[in-house]
């Protein structure tokens, strides 16, 4: 049953998300946190718009449980940060989250018939991403991470609430990507039906400064 579901903070963040494998500051040229184009390139700036979609052949996945195959899969899911500050290598580059989409999904889970909304509450988060290969989002001052369902099942429509604490992914230069494995979500409202748990698993690539030509991101 394809359905628009978890713009994440399913990921939200993630997310959310997305802002991970690139935030960023106006300093300088190479040697930054941040590259456009090529480890030397020029610094993501102060303000740059930095996206991405789902690497080509993936699909966002919300388990029940950690690595498994009961859940939610969606085909369609993309990100959009700012990137704020972006100082010399080695150090931390900071961003905030403004946008995490997923759609196109279908569900396996028991009882579940399909979709009716999906909506990431509380942006925007805030990210950071560290020389070395990692990133992480947290929450904003709008309140926790946390994404709404509203889910047709055999029973009837439901709504179920979920939050994370900081959502954790991994960037690569090789192909310009941001990795969530196993983020987990835990439900804070809704029925018995509502899974207690959710894994968010998504790689996004490659990450992109919109404000630079959409030059590809790197992580230094």
């Amino acid at each position: 049953m394809n359905k628009r579901l978890l713009s994440l903070a399913f990921g939200a963040a993630v997310a959310g998300v997305v802002a991970v494998s690139t935030s960023a500051s106006a300093t300088g040229a190479a040697g930054a946190v941040l590259t456009v184009g090529s480890p030397t390139g020029p610094a993501v700036a102060a303000g740059d718009s930095l996206a991405a979609s789902l690497a080509s052949g993936t699909t966002a996945k919300i388990a029940t449980t950690a690595g498994g195959s009961s859940g939610i899969t969606c085909n369609t899911s993309s990100f959009a940060a700012t990137a704020n500050t972006n100082p010399a290598s080695p150090g931390t580059a900071t961003e905030t989250v403004t946008a995490h989409t997923l759609a196109n999904c279908t569900t396996n889970i028991i009882g579940a018939t399909g979709v009716q909304s999906i909506t990431v509450n509380n942006l925007p988060y805030k990210a950071s991403v560290t020389s070395g290969g990692s990133l992480t989002v947290s929450a904003g001052t709008a309140g926790p991470i946390q994404t709404t369902l509203k889910i047709n099942t055999i029973l009837g429509a439901i709504t179920c609430v979920y939050q994370a604490g900081n959502l954790t992914a991994t960037p690569a230069n090789g192909d310009n990507s941001l990795t969530f494995k196993d983020q987990l979500f835990s439900k804070t409202s809704g029925p018995a039906t509502c899974p207690g748990s959710g894994y968010f698993s998504a790689k996004y690539a490659p990450v992109t400064d919109v404000s630079q030509g959409n030059g590809l991101v790197f992580v230094n």
